[in-house]
């Protein structure tokens, strides 16, 4: 449980108004002195998360976040971080303290909650100094920190159900994963999207054959019959695609993170874009986690070189990594987005819609490479149900 990536975690937010007592129940929850608890208001700055297991959910992430009523410029800015903290939140729970009643601000977060149709929680804290109707708990005595955490066991967060590679397998399929081994791989062990996939591969009964792309041509001719696909790198796409017949289906694990993530389908409309690049058009390219970069690094250098030598155009280009991603996209011509594997489904859908709200075109990685290499037709075969596809 301890080694599952946060983007396939339940995401738990405590929200609430200054000195409700938050920090103090996600103690009480997690069993750790995770957050640091006082009389002061406003003594949680930033938010605060932990993963752990709370059944029958499974691996969650917890996240203590400021009060929603802080004051002045920098209260402004908690309150801002914590409204982002919603659009990656699977499930709320709303801290109220026993003491007083609904506030405004927490029913403006209710409203939030329904709109985002984010599964919640009320909750009255400090039971311990006053009887309320509805779920009472107490941080202090420990009364209803059990019954609260069944309740929110009990939440059923929005999933799609979406699976990365297992609903297009049978149980015997031979799939061939190519992962290249060079300077830009991690040593000694497999990229994230690599190890969901080979899983996804053993949890449909399939048999997954991993090789580096320089053995691949040899491999395909030892199976003695065809694999019911080939998984590639993105970044070696091209030349995996001269070795793979043509009746063998053909696509990436970047496309694959996109499909399990919910982006596919806009990322395949967002490839008119790139066409329409034009001198002075700004790009963003956005990558959901935060690493060291190397000097061939795939966002920031090789995906700009090859853009720019596919469109001879000269357009600006800006990143942004983690949780920064921006609020307004209309600067943009085009967003370029990486496969999302440590994001949740929630906030993945949530970037999307950004865009498409404000008219901006996005795609991500794996099928803009595809485009430009010519095969985007054929790395979508595999699925019919996308237009174009």
């Amino acid at each position: 449980m301890n080694s599952t990536p946060s983007g396939e975690r339940t995401h738990i937010g405590f929200f609430g108004r200054r000195n409700a007592g938050k920090s103090s129940l996600v103690n009480a929850i997690t069993g750790q002195e995770l957050a640091v608890v006082s009389e002061v208001k406003g003594t949680t700055t930033d938010p605060v998360s932990k993963a752990m297991e709370l059944l029958p959910l499974g691996p969650v992430l917890i996240i203590d976040t400021p009060g929603i009523d802080d004051e002045g410029a920098l209260g402004e800015k908690r309150v801002n971080k914590t409204r982002q903290i919603l659009n990656k939140t699977d499930i709320a729970v709303l801290v109220v303290a026993g003491d007083e009643g609904l506030a405004r601000c927490d029913e403006e977060l209710i409203a939030l909650f329904q709109e985002k149709n984010i599964p919640y929680l009320v909750v009255y804290n400090k039971a311990d100094l006053k009887r309320r109707d509805g779920l009472c708990v107490s941080a202090v005595t420990g009364e209803g920190i059990h019954e609260l955490k069944e309740r929110i066991g009990a939440l059923k967060p929005s999933n799609s159900g979406r699976r990365i590679v297992a609903d297009k397998l049978h149980p015997g399929d031979f799939v061939v994963l190519v992962v290249p081994i060079d300077a830009s791989a991690p040593k000694g062990r497999l990229i994230l999207p690599q190890q969901q996939t080979i899983r996804d591969v053993l949890d449909a009964g399939a048999v997954a054959i991993v090789v580096k792309d320089t053995e691949l041509e040899a491999t395909l001719q030892k199976l003695g019959r065809d694999p019911a696909m080939v998984i590639t790198d993105s970044q070696v796409f091209a030349a995996v695609a001269r070795i793979v017949p043509d009746h063998i289906p053909l696509t990436s694990f970047s496309i694959l993170m996109a499909r399990y993530k919910g982006l596919l389908e806009e990322a395949v409309k967002g490839i008119a874009a790139v066409e329409g690049l034009k001198d002075g058009d700004r790009v963003l390219i956005a990558e959901g986690c935060t690493h060291h970069r190397q000097c061939d690094d795939i966002g920031t250098v090789k995906i700009p070189r090859w853009l720019r030598t596919f469109t001879n155009a000269d357009f600006s280009i800006e990143t942004c990594s983690g949780t920064g991603f921006p609020e307004d996209l209309s600067p943009y011509a085009l967003v370029i987005h990486c496969g999302g594997c440590m994001l949740g489904e929630r906030e993945v859908t949530y970037r999307t819609k950004c865009a498409a709200d404000q008219g901006v075109h996005i795609t991500n990685y794996g099928t803009l490479i595809a485009h430009i290499s010519g095969i985007l037709a054929r790395s979508l075969e595999l699925f019919p149900e996308l237009k174009g596809g």
